[in-house]
């Protein structure tokens, strides 16, 4: 099934080339990144002197070779990256918010080289690659001349090999197929654990939050009759739309536009929110990123009125944001209780993705003190 493209905004940044004015469609992730200023540059350009550049809020639009921007950006890399030595101790949410400041440093330097597409996605560039299809399923039917930030179309390419691939899931012992700007289920542990949790007696469950579709799909392996599938983004529906159709189940899962729950109540309701109470800067870091707990909030407040008698709501969450000093440790059981649930038990599990391993993250003793659990809630009058 063909996945209905995000609409492109519709935004046209200025600057002026060969003493002429231009305009073209600005295709980077959000207005607000939008260019001010626009530097024509060639294979002239050193890395030093695009560096520079970037550091003074200039974006480059590239009309050299496709390969030499490429390496151009790889330099740019290097020097953002380059670590300073730390002058203090600090605290773990200190250590957070410095790591959150540099990654948005450097997002948006490197969002500073900038290509030309053409009406119909090609790069007007020499050895430029063809990216006609994987920008169509990601920008749809662009008809004029466009401006991309090298590192989007990046990701666009990556996103486009990943969704190709897939990403086997040994719970369903098939692979999920992940779409650009929807959150890949590489982090299995919240995955095994839902695959490993004992099932209520109950026909019907929800999903909230389905993402890539993914635990919808381990419920209805493990027999649930019905899964209602929701989701806010309409990216989000449509990966998890086609994966659920790649795996068969489509007669047995249902996908909704909707925030948090859909109509009626069922006896089991999974979620597995995000897991940092931080603003996020990007489509891709709302699965990551929910700020003041909105979606953890919401979804403890409103468990209750949507589970039958004798249901389960699993809320699956990690204690990082605790770990990082981003979320006070009774702010969860003091939810639970608000939302007049108890805790019918918990499943614990330790993370498997190599950040928790590295030892060079600036977040690394919190990340390897880390711990995903499953919490089994239920309604306290039933």
């Amino acid at each position: 099934m063909q996945t209905q493209p995000c609409p492109a905004p519709r935004l046209h940044v200025p600057w002026t080339e060969n003493g002429e004015p231009r305009t073209a469609l600005w295709l980077g992730e959000h207005a607000g990144n939008a260019p001010r200023r626009i530097v024509v540059v060639d294979d002239t350009l050193t890395a030093d002197q695009a560096f520079q550049l970037a550091n003074q809020g200039s974006h480059m639009l590239w009309r050299g070779d496709f390969h030499n921007a490429r390496q151009l950006l790889d330099a740019l890399a290097r020097r953002v990256d380059k670590k300073k030595r730390s002058k203090a101790s600090v605290t773990p949410q200190q250590a957070f918010n410095q790591h959150r400041l540099a990654q948005s440093r450097r997002a948006r330097l490197l969002g500073s080289l900038l290509l030309p597409l053409d009406p119909g996605l090609q790069i007007p560039l020499r050895r430029a690659p063809d990216v006609q299809a994987a920008c169509h399923a990601v920008l749809g039917e662009i008809d004029e001349a466009a401006l991309l930030p090298l590192r989007v179309l990046q990701g666009i390419l990556g996103a486009a090999e990943w969704r190709r691939k897939g990403v086997i899931i040994p719970a369903l012992e098939q692979s999920i197929h992940v779409h650009y700007g929807v959150f890949s289920p590489i982090r299995g542990e919240y995955i095994d654990l839902v695959a490993n949790a004992p099932l209520p007696d109950t026909r019907l469950a929800f999903d909230i939050g389905t993402g890539s579709g993914v635990l919808a799909a381990v419920l209805a392996q493990r027999g649930i009759q019905h899964v209602v599938a929701t989701d806010v983004d309409e990216r989000a529906l449509a990966c998890a739309r086609e994966n659920i159709e790649r795996l068969g189940l489509a007669d047995r899962v249902a996908l909704e536009r909707t925030d948090l729950f859909p109509e009626g109540r069922c006896g089991l309701i999974v979620c597995n929110p995000p897991w940092l109470p931080a603003r996020p800067t990007s489509s891709i870091e709302t699965a990551i990123y929910d700020p003041d707990n909105r979606m953890l909030a919401g979804f403890l407040s409103g468990l209750g009125q949507h589970l039958l008698p004798g249901g389960e709501g699993w809320l699956i969450l990690s204690d990082l944001a605790e770990h990082l000093g981003l979320r006070d440790p009774g702010f969860l059981p003091q939810a639970i209780e608000a939302g007049g649930l108890k805790v019918l038990g918990r499943l614990d599990a330790r993370p498997k993705h190599p950040k928790a391993l590295d030892l060079s993250d600036p977040l690394h003793d919190a990340r390897s003190a880390e711990v995903t659990t499953l919490w089994r809630l239920g309604r306290r009058d039933a």
